[in-house]
């Protein structure tokens, strides 16, 4: 049985990493008829500087948008969904994300200091120029290449957790 259950999260996992991109285009209303972006409304689409420090944001989504130099510090984030977001300078200092999810998404020049990142899942976003200082990142998902681009700086212990940054990431 297990065997089984193996072989078929394999075979899952092969199908949905292996699929390129390319072939997707040729099926744009099986793909817009997937994509979350479809069935759910975003906070907002665009959002420059905005000031969202301290506030309360549970579950909140935001599909197809571009934050720049926007300010998420101490914010309770948790069970957000971030879907094709670009986050450009963006400070999410000490923001609970835990149980969280940013697909697609690009966190550039971003802050992540003390941030609380426990069971987010961080799957085909990248990470340019993050600052993770005192990040708890245990048991988020997070591809191997982006793990290793994290613990390069990776260091601290998270404040409110007292997790150890590399330890969570398994640097």
């Amino acid at each position: 049985m297990k065997f089984q259950q193996l072989i078929t999260n394999f075979l899952l996992a092969l199908v949905l990493f292996l699929i390129p991109l390319s072939s997707l285009t040729q099926l744009p209303a099986i793909a817009e008829a997937a994509s979350s972006t479809s069935v759910t409304k975003s906070i907002l689409n665009e959002a420059d500087g905005e000031d969202f420090s301290g506030k309360s944001l549970i579950r909140a989504e935001f599909n197809n948008t571009t934050f720049k130099n926007i300010n998420f510090t101490n914010a309770d984030l948790r069970g957000a969904l971030f879907n094709g977001v670009f986050l450009d300078g963006a400070n999410l200092h000490g923001v609970d994300f835990s149980s969280g999810i940013a697909y697609v998404s690009r966190f550039k020049d971003v802050d992540l200091t003390d941030a609380i990142l426990t069971d987010s899942n961080m799957l085909r976003s990248t990470f340019d120029n993050v600052n993770v200082t005192g990040a708890d990142f245990t048991d988020a998902l997070l591809s191997t290449q982006d793990i290793k681009k994290l613990c390069v700086n990776a260091s601290g212990t998270n404040s409110k957790t007292g997790v150890d940054t590399r330890d969570s990431l398994g640097c």
